[in-house]
């Protein structure tokens, strides 16, 4: 028997856990921690913070399903690793803190043979002074809960400017390291869409604030697309929307301070400025959760399994070489840990081993550039494939991982609302392949060109609303969810 442990309930975990629950037969069992009592369809939140769907549209009880399909569910929070086991076990274990499941406070050790890591991010608003909706002056679209108070504030603002006052919205990044660009660029664009439905765009200053050094860049050094039969770059094709719109935008921003009503940053020039507001919405920087890790005699081993951002490595290469030198094939393979083979990570969870955007310093010694996305289809891929990797090894004995996705190997697809409503709503709709730029084997541009395409339409808003409803099917489990791609 064999007793699988995964780190978190999100897209790649509970990716991993379900699968392998069908594919593993009864003797064997998956567990999954995670301190959430719901699931919740990260990328339909934007659409929460407009008031286009309510909370419980985009999230559902855990509890069930799990119950369900068999799956030992352990509302907690991971606390630490032992991969070696410890001086009364031999087994490798975690220790793992109850937030739920009328066990809050109490903690407890979980041992396992195999170990997924999908814990996700840390939102780190405390990385900026002011940052958050948590005692801080910004609001957020990172959790369901978050996006609710968005658009409660969100509508007050509207309120206002129909009682005929101009009002200041800024969205965009935190702090020079964010990443999730593309939830904050569906944001604004929605936010666009409410207020010129609601008849008061004409009062509204919309600016777009932004650690990028170009827009279009995305924390992934920008693309090349294919657009009505033309190839052109993803900065004129975002400079377009965002002219086309009416929206400012301030770019190579680090956020080093909010107060009520102003933003304070530096730029990639080394100047220091602000920007007043009356509504923003600010991505915070990812970190790990904060996990530790502990040899067979209580040493604290962190550092080893760890990169200094707080997630786990695996199969890249972490040799800090320079940008210059940098390549695809850094990239990780197969999602395992390299120094303890039945642990993986995968989605949020994993350490990169460098940026997708170029590297970049202001003057001061601040970096800003986007880090990486690791968010959406590429998290599922690779909780799927760590899934099947492990079911290799358990059922036919398999030594190595047989199943890979490497972000430098697999294309994406997004779709990034830019306003919903049936006859009125858009979407960028956007392919890129591979994921990280390959500029070995597509030179100068660093994808293929034949599957990196972008457009905007009715059409997308389509397929976004549909997909919407098809992977809160599949998260759930209903039936004919399996063949519903990642």
């Amino acid at each position: 028997m064999a007793r699988i442990v995964v780190m978190g309930g999100g897209v790649s975990g509970h990716t991993a856990a379900t699968f392998l629950r069908d594919w593993l037969s009864a003797e064997h069992e998956v567990v999954v921690v995670t301190p959430n009592s719901k699931w919740n369809w990260i990328p339909s939140n934007i659409w929460v913070g407009v008031g286009r769907m309510k909370k419980d549209d985009v999230v559902f009880e855990l509890a069930p399903v799990y119950e369900k399909a068999g799956i030992d569910y352990r509302q907690a929070k991971a606390l630490s690793i032992h991969p070696e086991g410890g001086k009364e076990s031999e087994s490798p274990y975690i220790t793992i803190e109850y937030t739920g499941q009328g066990k809050e406070g109490e903690k407890d050790e979980l041992t396992y043979d195999y170990l997924i890591n999908a814990t996700g991010p840390k939102l780190n608003f405390a990385a900026t002074e002011g940052l958050g909706p948590h005692g801080g002056h910004t609001v957020s679209v990172c959790t369901a809960d978050h996006a609710v108070h968005a658009n409660e504030e969100l509508h007050k603002v509207i309120a206002k400017m129909k009682a005929g006052e101009k009002q200041t919205l800024v969205i965009g990044t935190g702090h020079g390291m964010c990443t999730c660009q593309g939830a904050a660029f569906e944001y604004i664009f929605n936010i666009d869409h409410e207020l010129r439905t609601a008849g008061v765009r004409d009062k509204a200053e919309v600016i777009w604030l932004t650690n990028e050094s170009f827009l279009g860049d995305f924390g992934m050094g920008g693309m090349h697309v294919k657009r009505g039969g033309y190839i052109a770059s993803s900065k004129i094709f975002a400079e377009s929307l965002f002219a086309e719109h009416d929206m400012e935008w301030i770019l190579g921003t680090h956020v080093t301070k909010v107060e009520e009503g102003k933003i304070h940053y530096e730029t990639l020039d080394g100047d220091t400025d602000f920007q007043e507001f009356d509504f923003a919405m600010l991505i915070p920087p990812f970190g790990g959760v904060g996990l530790k890790a502990y040899d067979k005699e209580g040493g604290d081993i962190t550092d080893k399994v760890f990169a200094p951002n707080g997630f786990m490595k695996v199969d890249a290469d972490y040799s800090g070489k320079p940008y210059e030198e940098w390549k695809a094939t850094d990239w990780p393979r197969t999602l395992q840990n390299p120094d303890y083979k039945n642990m993986f990570a995968v989605g949020i969870a994993f350490a990169p081993p460098h940026l997708m955007s170029k590297p970049m310093k202001n003057p001061n010694g601040t970096p800003i550039n986007p880090t990486p996305p690791r968010t959406g289809m590429p998290s599922a891929m690779m909780g799927k494939a760590v899934a099947q990797s492990i079911r290799d090894m358990v059922v036919s004995g398999a030594k190595e991982p047989t199943h890979t996705a490497s972000m430098s190997e697999m294309g994406a697809a997004c779709v990034a609302s830019a306003g919903a409503g049936f006859f009125s709503g858009k979407a960028v709709s956007m392919t890129v392949y591979p994921v990280v730029p390959d500029y070995e084997k597509y030179p100068g541009v660093g994808r293929d060109l034949s599957y990196t395409t972008g457009e905007i339409g009715l059409a997308g808003h389509w397929i976004k609303h549909f997909l919407h409803y098809a992977f809160m099917w599949k998260a759930q489990l209903k039936p004919g969810w399996k063949i519903i791609p990642e």
